[in-house]
């Protein structure tokens, strides 16, 4: 299954570039692999539905207990069934959908694709965690699927409107998972069913050893309420009838047989073992009885194809859900036959609605009429998809319904499967008049007077050419005109009618799907009643077989008398749509943004400051005093007098910092306190920490200098208007003060409530045993804690490029950094001694630095002479290299001795610093081989794969290796692969050092020279 999912990544990229080539026919191309894949999970067949799933299992992270396992059972399989099969065929239809089409379609053909492999992934992920990346992924293409057509506001509105509504549900359905994973274990699937009998009954018998009834029931909730919000369920049922703003092949694949069904699909997973919750049970219900109805109701009034399917849709996803509440495994039995029968009727109609559109330039039934005279092979597919959608014989959804009613006819046995009985009837009858308001609203020849006559194009013409004639029926009835219609190809058919063809064949021989579904039943613990139903055509005369015949009977009258229903519809009174309610929520949601926005963020950043200082200083102090006093024994105020007069310059520093008015030397005490930190840090036998705080300060010293070249030297004193400035200095100070006496708190009180051994005391063995090396520090980083700083060096790329992004608009101008060849270092030496504002021995100057072979430093044709330091050239020439060669020593011997990827990407990043210091901007370019932004991605690709690696080995991901092997010169070596990740984070912090230099060095070097030139300028017009 991993190859499988491989296979769909890897064509879901090339995809883009293969539709440039060969335009529509990319959809052939990428419908044979869904085929190839169903095709090879048929073989799978015997062994799955005999009861050995097929397994695939990787371990990924097992201190969290998650592993990439994938298991395919028999509910997996019938859903990949659905996913591939009807994917497969859809992605066929798409290419003589889209044949006309001037869109980017090698995109929207990369996301369908990408989103049918997402849904194997989800209905084949065993892991729970893994499951909801796939369901969040889903989430992510279906947004963009919605929202293809980007030039239209509906689009773009309704696939945030989807996505928001998802996500919301998803994200709740997340801490649900959580809470049930942590409290039995495990996020197997398989595990977390089988044991949830179990845990059910012990929560209800209140064993306080395994989870509560609260909790779970809490837990419970929340999964539903992803599954609800995902399937469409009320009163989150609006997103889907919005996001038919989408192509007509999304609206048949994702919101008819695929998306909406991984709510269900997980109803289903979740039933045997937690369906006799009485909140799962009442939740269903009532939701989805109201949903059935409701979405039955509202498709009798619409106008346009796709929201009759829409909401069709909605009401079908209400009835499955309403079935599986039984939790039985006669009602797990129907609801899969039902979602096997509403996926091939729906997609197909959903094909058709797009057939129609793609033909007509419409979708609305008050401008279609007399299709079926125009299109009879889509008439008769279309009809015996609505036959079956209906639950008319002798077809797929009619097997399907008679097995629901049998569920429960006849057996309501409390209030919630009466009122099942009851939705599932009234939801029934509602659903044959809208089937049949469907056909006749697609195909009919419709009365001349209700037809919009000024926005229909017609067939038929008259011999002056003016207003088309009318037509009569039989019976003497004036007939609108038919509308016109392309004719339909055969392969732009062939989709709906494959899927009409197995409707069929469901419908005449059920058996097939019975020995499809019945093996999941096995599911269900041993205490679970014993199934009793069989799909068949016919039972014989059964009460189950007249309620059948009394809906239909109901709903042809209800279809009859369409006209009335449509006036008693207008005539009730209206009530807010959900639609709207959301639209209202979402603009209450801006406006307390705005003013909580407004309230907090006021563009001082004293005012900032305050605010984090004072919340840092209430609550923690809330947590320490209030609830605990903690102890203070065992407080040592220092280890050495060396410390005590460290600290002092330190704190004198910081007063001077207070007082002083130039910037200058604020920054220069400002450092003083971090360099004092790096001593006291090399005191403490912490040279890791002393080297890494030494390097860190130096940089960010050399940032503020270069940023502090467009302030004014001097501090401006600034006086409050309203005469409070004495006030808010004391306000100032008592924060200040507060917090310093905090930090200074806690640690104190960390170190003395300290009861049990540190685990630092375990570092060293553990470095060694687990990480091979003796460097503690490096080791924790690269090894045993690698993941924090995967997190850390990805933040770190991210800032980087945002604030690149911010600073360079038009981009990283990356072709900038290119070497400066001697060709361009003779264009720059020109524009040197020829601008006119140059003095004399300014030009004599640059031409006396010119050579012919590309020099070190280009500080000499490229600044002017009154810019250079020959001392800071002369010092850079001889310790540059020398501070790459130790950045690379400390890379390399980091995992054993003081240093690593971090401290020597810093060192590396001050040597190109102390090039630019001495050159400029073109020293720089001349001094990187690469550009800012390749150091970046270099570095976290590199440790991006040194990651993923490991999986491809079986090992987990991370997995660190090491190799024992001699090398002439060298000797003996002792490599540790983690040093291929600290590598990563070498070049990554070489690129972040590189941005640093150019946004707060060559941005403000360009800046300043636009102003002098702009001050030359008008000194010599003057």
């Amino acid at each position: 299954m991993t190859i499988v999912l491989a296979l769909f990544l890897l064509l879901s990229i090339i995809t883009p570039w293969v539709a440039r080539r060969i335009g529509t026919s990319v959809f052939y191309l990428l419908a044979a692999l869904p085929a190839l894949v169903l095709a090879f999970v048929l073989t799978k067949t015997q062994s799955i539905l005999g009861g050995t799933p097929w397994f695939e299992s990787y371990q990924w992270i097992p201190e969290l207990n998650l592993e990439l396992t994938f298991r395919m059972d028999t509910l997996s399989w019938v859903m990949s069934l659905l996913v591939l099969g009807i994917g497969s065929l859809v992605l066929f239809y798409c290419a003589s959908y889209f044949k006309h089409s001037n869109g980017d379609i090698g995109q929207f053909a990369a996301y369908l694709f990408g989103f049918a492999g997402a849904m194997f992934g989800l209905i084949t992920a065993d892991d729970f965690i893994i499951m909801f990346i796939f369901w969040e992924i889903t989430t992510i293409l279906s947004y963009l699927l919605i929202g293809y057509s980007r030039h239209r506001l509906s689009a773009r509105s309704s696939a945030l409107q989807a996505l928001t509504v998802t996500t919301a549900g998803g994200l709740a359905m997340l801490v649900g998972i959580i809470m049930l994973g942590h409290s039995l274990g495990t996020y197997s699937l398989a595990e977390l069913v089988e044991r949830g009998p179990a845990l059910v009954a012990a929560a209800q018998a209140g064993d306080n050893n395994t989870m509560s009834l609260g909790l779970l029931s809490a837990a419970l909730v929340l999964i539903l309420c992803g599954a609800l919000s995902k399937s469409a369920i009320f009163p989150l049922h609006f997103w889907l009838p919005g996001a038919m703003a989408a192509p007509t092949p999304v609206s048949a694949y994702l919101h008819a047989a695929a998306m909406v069904k991984a709510g269900i699909y997980l109803l289903l997973r979740l039933a045997p073992g937690y369906g006799e919750v009485a909140i799962w049970q009442n939740i269903l219900v009532i939701f989805g009885a109201f949903t059935m109805i409701f979405g039955g109701w509202a498709a009798l009034k619409q106008t346009d194809l796709k929201l009759i399917l829409a909401y069709g849709t909605v009401s079908q996803l209400g009835f499955l859900t309403l079935i599986i509440s039984g939790g039985t495994p006669n009602a797990i039995y129907a609801a899969m036959a039902m979602m096997l029968a509403h996926s091939l009727f729906k997609a197909t109609l959903f094909l058709a609605v797009g057939i129609i559109d793609h033909q007509s330039g419409t979708r609305d039934i008050r401008r279609l009429s007399g299709i079926y005279r125009r299109a009879p092979k889509l008439f008769w597919v279309s009809l015996i998809s609505a036959a079956s959608m209906a639950g008319a014989p002798p077809l797929a959804g009619f097997v399907a319904k008679e097995a629901v009613l049998e569920t429960y006819v006849g057996h309501t046995t409390g209030w919630q499967s009466a009122v099942t009985l009851a939705s599932i009837v009234l939801g029934s009858v509602l659903t044959f008049a809208y089937s049949a308001r469907f056909v006749w609203g697609a195909f009919a020849a419709k009365p001349y007077n209700y037809i919009n006559h000024e926005h229909v194009k017609y067939c038929q013409e008259s011999a002056d050419g003016g207003r088309p004639a009318a037509l009569r029926s039989k019976s003497g009835k004036k007939l609108s005109p038919d509308t016109a219609f392309h004719q339909v190809s055969y392969s732009f058919v062939a989709a709906p009618a494959v899927l009409t063809l197995l409707t069929v064949f469901f419908g005449f021989y059920p058996e097939p799907a019975h020995l499809f579904i019945k093996p999941f039943l096995d599911a269900f613990p041993a205490s679970a009643p014993e199934l009793e139903l069989h799909l068949a055509l016919w039972h014989g005369f059964t009460p189950a077989l007249f309620t059948s015949l009394a809906i239909v009977l109901v709903g042809l009258i209800l279809f009859v008398f369409k006209r009335q229903i449509e006036e008693l519809q207008r005539a009730l009174p209206h009530t807010p749509s959900a639609s709207a309610v959301y639209r209202s929520l979402i603009d209450l949601l801006d406006r307390f943004a705005v003013w909580v926005t407004g309230m907090t963020q006021r563009g001082s950043l004293a005012y900032y400051l305050a605010v984090i200082l004072m919340t840092a200083v209430v609550v923690p102090t809330a947590a320490l005093f209030i609830n605990e006093t903690p102890p203070l024994g065992n407080i040592r105020i220092s280890e050495s007098p060396a410390q005590w007069s460290i600290v002092l310059v330190m704190i004198v520093a910081a007063l001077v910092v207070v007082f002083v008015r130039r910037r200058f030397l604020a920054i220069l005490m400002v450092s003083v306190t971090g360099y004092g930190m790096a001593i006291l840090f090399a005191i403490r036998s912490a040279p890791d920490l002393a080297t890494t705080q030494l390097l860190v300060e130096t940089i960010v010293l050399v940032a503020f200098v270069l940023a502090m070249r467009v302030l004014p030297r001097d501090i401006p004193r600034v006086k409050a208007k309203d005469g409070k400035d004495g006030a808010r200095k004391t306000l100032r100070v008592i924060i200040a003060v507060g917090f310093a006496t905090l930090m200074m708190a806690l640690a104190m009180f960390t170190f003395s409530s300290r009861s049990l051994p540190a685990i630092s005391l375990d570092m060293p063995r553990l470095a060694y045993e687990i990480g091979y090396g003796y460097n503690v520090v490096n080791v924790i980083l690269v090894d045993l804690r690698v993941w924090d700083t995967f997190g850390e060096i990805s933040v770190l790329a991210l800032a980087a490029t945002g604030v690149a992004s911010l600073l360079f608009i038009g981009g990283r101008a990356d072709d900038r950094n290119q070497r400066l060849d001697t060709t361009t270092m003779k264009k720059i030496e020109k524009s040197f001694t020829q601008r006119s504002h140059i003095s004399v021995q300014q030009r004599v100057a640059g031409q006396f630095s010119s050579v012919e072979r590309d020099p070190f430093i280009v500080a000499g044709r490229t600044l002017p002479p009154e810019s250079r330091s020959i001392l800071l050239e002369v010092v850079t020439r001889l310790i540059f290299h020398t501070l790459i060669m130790v950045s690379l020593y400390m890379l390399v011997a980091g995992h054993n001795l003081p240093g690593g990827g971090f401290a020597g990407g810093l060192l590396a990043g001050l040597a190109f610093a102390v090039r630019y210091l001495a050159g400029g901007g073109a020293e720089l370019r001349a001094a990187s081989p690469l550009s800012a932004g390749a150091f970046l991605g270099a570095g976290l690709g590199l440790s991006t794969l040194y990651a993923i690696a490991p999986a491809f080995w079986g090992d987990p991901i991370f997995s660190s290796y090491v190799f024992d092997f001699w090398v002439p010169v060298f000797g003996d070596v002792h490599f540790v692969t983690a040093t291929i990740f600290d590598t990563g984070v070498y070049l990554l912090v070489i690129g972040l050092v590189l941005d640093i230099l150019r946004s707060l060095g060559e941005r403000v070097d360009e800046k300043l020279i636009k102003e002098r030139k702009n001050k030359n300028r008008r000194k010599a017009q003057s």
